[in-house]
């Protein structure tokens, strides 16, 4: 599904050019759930641009599907990215418009009917249990229900991969097991998950595949692995 060549970043500074990854290869099959780990500047947050195409490799191709996602036109990268789904440390969520507005302004601005809208938003509001809090306000939800909203957008689409960026940085240890049991159970229903993260506890008790980053660099990539740092 996913499939990284040979991949080398590197970003201009006033100093000198700093590499963000460096010559980075594996692969993630369809329905893998995996942890990508690693220290604060390990390249983690630069992994997931390159393969949502907001960055562009200095060397090496990245794949999503067989697709070089840095060799399509623009039309079709934004159709790639409908099929995958980003969740935020920070939520990223609008902050004048309800739970249900959150989602249902994702489809509108691509042209899906209300009646679609209403059932898909409803469908997605159960998943991630935030049926009655439709008509709530970001703003009058907790640390945790504004996650697992913004889980939701990232639902919203029925993507093929979800890709959480440090999605528990700013929860407490309750909602954290939430937010990673609710990660666990949408890669049951089949979507493939990209957990990109720096808690150990949460990677040593998933015992899935770890891969880690260090200093852009992969140091290990074990099935069932554990954090290693």
């Amino acid at each position: 599904m996913i499939q990284f060549q040979n991949v080398t970043k590197i970003y201009n500074s006033y100093l000198e050019p700093i590499t963000a990854v460096r010559d980075i290869s594996f692969s993630i099959k369809e329905g893998e759930f995996v942890c990508v780990v690693g220290k604060s500047g390990a390249g983690k947050t630069t992994l997931i641009k390159l393969l949502t195409g907001h960055e562009k490799p200095s060397q090496g191709q990245v794949f999503f599907k067989e697709v070089d996602v840095h060799n399509v036109p623009s039309n079709t990268l934004q159709k790639m990215r409908r099929k995958i789904g980003v969740v935020f440390q920070d939520y990223k969520l609008l902050h004048g418009k309800t739970v249900f507005e959150n989602l249902s302004y994702v489809m509108q601005v691509i042209g899906i009917s209300d009646t679609d809208i209403k059932r898909d938003v409803e469908q997605v509001l159960d998943i991630v249990g935030l049926e009655s809090r439709a008509c709530s306000f970001p703003q009058e939800l907790s640390g945790g229900e504004k996650q697992r909203l913004a889980i939701a957008r990232a639902l919203i689409h029925r993507p093929e991969l979800i890709v959480a960026d440090e999605p528990t940085g700013n929860l407490d240890l309750y909602n954290t097991y939430e937010v990673v049991n609710l990660l666990k159970k949408i890669n049951q229903l089949g979507a493939t998950i990209i957990l990109a993260t720096h808690d150990k506890e949460i990677v040593d008790g998933l015992k899935k595949r770890v891969i880690t980053l260090e200093l852009g660099k992969i140091i290990s990539d074990e099935a069932q692995g554990r954090f290693i740092l």
